[in-house]
């Protein structure tokens, strides 16, 4: 058989497989991570819009934040979903993927977040054991109200305290997985020549002290507690691991499903 003739089969053979790219490449896609997250940041921006953007408001500190540097630099803050959504198609078309993204991607991408939410329950609820033995005398999950549990809003009712969840998951993890995990990292690489390994691993490191910390900053920042800062600090290296390894699509719904797992788990206590 000729070299043309392999040629001509090997063409037909990535004519048949191409539409459906392995789904461990494809669920890291920029358009995959959007398609994905595009339904939780509509409930959000929608729920915001309904209960009202004033006094009381549901807006997440990273959103809250966020927007602030925007009006800072003069920019209109309702341009911040609308930067999410461009900087995403931006990155797929620098990255020359393709624009098609599969049904069972999406399916497998929302399976594979809520396994990464249940395991990050598990993750606190052994925290909460080992504070029981090791530190009685602290605050721990059982002691505090539902909204003083880690990484959860705060909120007197459950409507407006779940939509606050999905926006964390969503502008949480733009703030300090998407902008500033990449920026610590090749920050490491330049400035202090890192390794690849090790500068991976101090950027998440250094990024899940800033997450943790943040949570107690400004007006509205919790009272600092032993217990809410290790398990912040603890579940930013979750999440920046599960940015490095699945992307960012599903670090996102793995943040949002864990906050409205452990908010719906505990609204009746």
């Amino acid at each position: 058989m000729s070299e043309v003739a392999l040629h001509d089969i090997a063409d037909e053979f990535d004519d048949d497989v191409e539409p459906v790219l392995p789904y461990w490449r494809q669920a890291r896609e920029p358009l995959a991570c959007l398609i994905f997250l595009a339904p939780l940041l509509a409930i959000y921006e929608f729920g915001v819009l309904w209960h009202g953007s004033g006094e009381g408001s549901i807006r997440n500190g990273a959103d809250f934040w966020m927007r602030t540097w925007l009006q800072g630099a003069g920019v209109d803050a309702i341009v911040l979903p609308i930067l999410v959504v461009g900087v995403l198609l931006a990155w797929h078309r620098w990255g020359e993927y393709q624009w098609r993204i599969s049904r069972e991607t999406l399916i497998g991408m929302f399976a594979e977040s809520l396994l990464f939410a249940v395991v990050l329950l598990f993750v606190a609820q052994l925290q909460d054991m080992a504070f029981q033995c090791w530190f009685p005398g602290e605050v721990s999950i059982r002691q505090m109200t539902p909204g003083e549990r880690p990484l959860l809003a705060f909120g007197s009712e459950l409507g407006p305290r779940l939509i606050s969840y999905v926006g964390a998951g969503v502008y949480e993890e733009v703030m300090f997985r998407l902008a500033l995990l990449p920026v610590v990292l090749i920050g490491l690489r330049l400035i202090f020549r890192m390794p690849k390994g090790w500068s991976a691993v101090m950027a998440v490191f250094l990024t899940s002290l800033v997450f943790s910390v943040a949570h107690y900053v400004g007006p509205a920042g919790e009272a600092f507690s032993l217990f809410s800062f290790t398990f912040r600090a603890t579940a930013g290296c979750f999440f920046a691991t599960v940015y490095l390894l699945r992307g960012f699509g599903i670090t996102v719904g793995c943040h949002a499903l864990y906050d409205v797992l452990v908010g719906l788990l505990t609204a009746s206590l």
